[in-house]
């Protein structure tokens, strides 16, 4: 079958390219009440939280007398969880290694990595808009929740967002559609109303898991490969863009 991937990724393309390009629709608009919830990630969709958690990352490894690779090469760890990333990193399942290697993550994450990081420009601004336009914000992170908050009241951005939602310092939650299916339970927005704004193939599937649209922005950390395999509802290029989904029907 290898002869064909090709035509398979090519076909994948161009699926994804219709959610971009779709004609618009009035009659169908007038039929869709606008969003009352717009669901955000937190690394790759409103910071650039790049710089710290592959430093932190790296300090972790070398901690555990491994070699740590280029940070360059480390870019894809910016988005899951922890305990896979450093599985996949350490090529083991051992529960007491992984442990180790997120307690050492953490000690130089909450000693100023968290920090190392910039808001995307342009996100304060189509922050406040949409916030203006009447739909509520939250965050939905996989990051521990206790951080998430730091973070956000760090760079002026908590008072944007009705609630933050993330993971615990066990685990829990961690994974995206858990998440998200908690973030819902808590806030309990009717789902029909309700979006999911993301830069990684998780956040597009955990929100259609959970019966939301997604929208997917490219100027994070996901590749458009992952993003295009995973078929948002909408693209979205630049910050500037995000306050239209106030009146995404």
């Amino acid at each position: 079958m290898d002869e064909y991937w090709p035509a398979a990724w090519i076909f994948t393309i161009l699926c994804s390219m219709t959610a971009l390009f779709q004609p618009h629709n009035p009659s169908a608009d007038r039929d869709r009440p606008t969003p009352a919830a717009i669901l955000f990630d937190l690394d790759g969709t409103l910071i650039d939280s790049g710089p710290g958690i592959i430093n932190s990352i790296r300090h972790a490894l070398a901690e555990l007398g491994r070699e740590p690779p280029s940070a360059a090469a480390l870019r894809w760890c910016v988005g899951p969880p922890l305990t896979v990333i450093f599985q996949r990193l350490l090529r083991a399942d051992d529960p007491a290694l992984i442990a180790s290697a997120v307690a050492a993550y953490r000690r130089r994450y909450q000693a100023g990595g968290m920090f190392e990081a910039a808001v995307y420009p342009g996100i304060p601004a189509a922050l406040a808009r949409l916030k203006a336009r009447g739909p509520r914000l939250y965050v939905a992170t996989s990051k521990p929740e206790i951080f998430a908050r730091q973070i956000l009241t760090h760079f002026g951005l908590a008072r944007y967002f009705t609630a933050i939602h993330g993971s615990a310092l066990d685990g829990a939650r961690a994974d995206k559609t858990a998440l998200i299916a908690h973030a819902l339970t808590v806030t309990n927005p009717p789902r029909a109303r309700a979006l999911m704004v993301g830069d990684r193939a998780t956040d597009i599937l955990g929100a259609r898991r959970n019966g939301l649209r997604a929208a997917a922005v490219t100027y994070g950390y996901g590749v458009w490969s992952e993003l295009a395999a995973a078929r948002p509802a909408r693209f979205i290029r630049h910050p500037a863009q995000l306050p239209v989904l106030s009146r995404w029907r």
